[in-house]
């Protein structure tokens, strides 16, 4: 299209083509059909604007109109990329398995498979097919949960804050609320305990010292405007050395006998023993509920391996309590989420195949060796690829649970670990995030580590970073 050699600025604006002849030239015809006319216009106006600024900062036009042919394809280019979804998929080779930046929980091919079908569907969200009225949302859910945790009833909403939230709007509203002071958290995004009192429209009462709470603590600061003791498990932080704190068990024995609600937040949520996969044991709701707590709320995308949700067991009269409330209906999930989280907890119904339906015990499952195996593959297929510039190693590395769960323990792992010259391994994880499908890892002690525990699909994880090498 421009070959000729222009002696001038001018000469190399008046060089650049019209809209309309980039418009009415047949290369076109199958974006505008694409993308629609107005967007092909609009991505055409943007790329002659940038002519115009290579040709004020560099006196030259832009290499993608050396030709007609690079010119329409970079305009297609163009136009993939502006349409592309943010929500893509990423390898998550971070060393975190539930990182909430990448979306905590992956889910399952069961909860994928329910998703679509109520997506595809009209569904039975809010109505009882046998009776022929209409039913309660959380039904399904509530049912299992009660299988799964001895429950008498359970609410859903959006997740655990707003779990939270609705507990204490519902028990607590304009009373007191006695809180140890080494509970009083505060979780990603500044959410604090005491902050989400205050919307609740609860008053705080804290009771004992950041490191000891005893019984008799909670005992003194019992009010006749009490109205619940609160339980608020420390999943991110731990306090170690000379410490003190009242166990569940021995808090609901005094709730009873004092006549008021416990409730705790306990978060992460998980539903079975993750003792088996080398991490320490994690406090379950269907052993808070025995140890007489009458509320528990906790997430579903952290340890239960499901959806985004809040999810609130307990008693149900005080169940009824919050799916009454007017916050209910702001904040309940709608049938995506639901008809992921009833598979996901269908999945516990079996806990022989548990580790290997759920993405997240897979994960946790996946052994030593077998990451030691994978990590040789990859360093000998891939050594050839990224060499002379790129250096790759396995080492062994350690994995983290994420998302505010067990922030002390960690899984021993194997990572593909490049090294390069100073400047160019920023550049690589620039590379390697700019791909169609972004590997994400980490840079530490010099090295750029890609923590394979984290992995989906080795298979195209190595066809991705084939890719990547030979682009490099």
């Amino acid at each position: 299209m421009m070959t000729q050699v222009f002696d001038s600025p001018e000469q190399l604006y008046r060089s650049l083509p019209s809209m309309d002849s980039l418009l009415a030239a047949d290369a076109s015809q199958s974006l505008k059909q694409q993308y629609g006319k107005g967007e092909l216009k609009t991505a055409i106006n943007q790329l002659l604007q940038q002519a115009r600024r290579n040709i004020a900062e560099h006196n030259s036009l832009p290499s993608w109109l050396a030709s007609s042919e690079m010119t329409f394809e970079y305009l297609a280019q163009h136009l993939q990329q502006q349409h592309q979804l943010s929500l893509r998929p990423v390898h998550n080779l971070t060393g975190t398995i539930l990182h909430t930046n990448l979306g905590r929980s992956q889910q399952s091919e069961a909860a994928i498979e329910a998703v679509t079908q109520v997506m595809r569907y009209p569904t039975p969200l809010e109505f009882e097919l046998q009776a022929g009225k209409r039913g309660h949302r959380d039904n399904a859910v509530s049912s299992l949960i009660n299988r799964l945790t001895g429950a008498e009833a359970c609410c859903v909403v959006n997740n655990n804050a707003a779990a939270v939230l609705l507990m204490l709007s519902s028990v607590c509203a304009g009373k007191e609320v006695i809180v140890s002071r080494g509970e009083l958290v505060e979780i990603g995004g500044a959410f604090r305990i005491p902050d989400i009192m205050r919307q609740a429209g609860c008053t705080l009462v804290e009771v004992g010292a950041t490191n000891r709470t005893h019984l008799r603590d909670y005992e003194n600061a019992i009010t006749e405007n009490t109205g619940a003791i609160m339980k608020v498990h420390t999943s991110n932080y731990h306090i170690q050395g000379f410490t003190a704190a009242v166990d569940e068990s021995t808090l609901g024995q005094l709730c009873r006998e004092r006549g008021i609600p416990l409730i705790s937040d306990l978060g992460s949520g998980a539903l079975t023993d993750l003792r088996r996969f080398g991490l320490k044991q994690e406090p379950m709701p269907q052993q808070m509920l025995a140890d007489g707590v009458d509320l528990v709320s906790f997430s579903g995308d952290k340890l239960l391996g499901g959806p985004q949700a809040g999810l609130i067991v307990g008693k149900q009269a005080l169940i009824a309590k919050l799916q009454s409330h007017p916050l209910k209906r702001a904040l309940r999930c709608d049938k995506l989420i639901l008809a992921a989280l009833e598979a996901t907890l269908l999945h516990y119904l079996n806990p022989e195949t548990l580790d290997s339906e759920l993405p997240i015990m897979a994960k946790f499952a996946r052994s030593q060796a077998e990451l030691a195996e994978q990590a040789a593959h990859f360093v000998a297929q891939l050594t050839p690829v990224f060499a002379p510039k790129f250096q790759l190693q396995a080492v062994e590395c350690q994995t983290q649970v994420g998302s505010g769960s067990q922030p002390d323990t960690h899984l021993p792992s194997v990572a593909l670990a490049f090294s390069a010259q100073t400047g160019e391994l920023s550049k690589l994880e620039q590379h390697f995030k700019a791909h169609s499908r972004p590997v994400i890892g980490r840079i530490a002690n010099e090295q750029l580590l890609l923590d394979l525990r984290g992995a989906d699909d080795f298979e195209l994880l190595l066809q991705t970073l084939r890719e990547l090498g030979a682009s490099a």
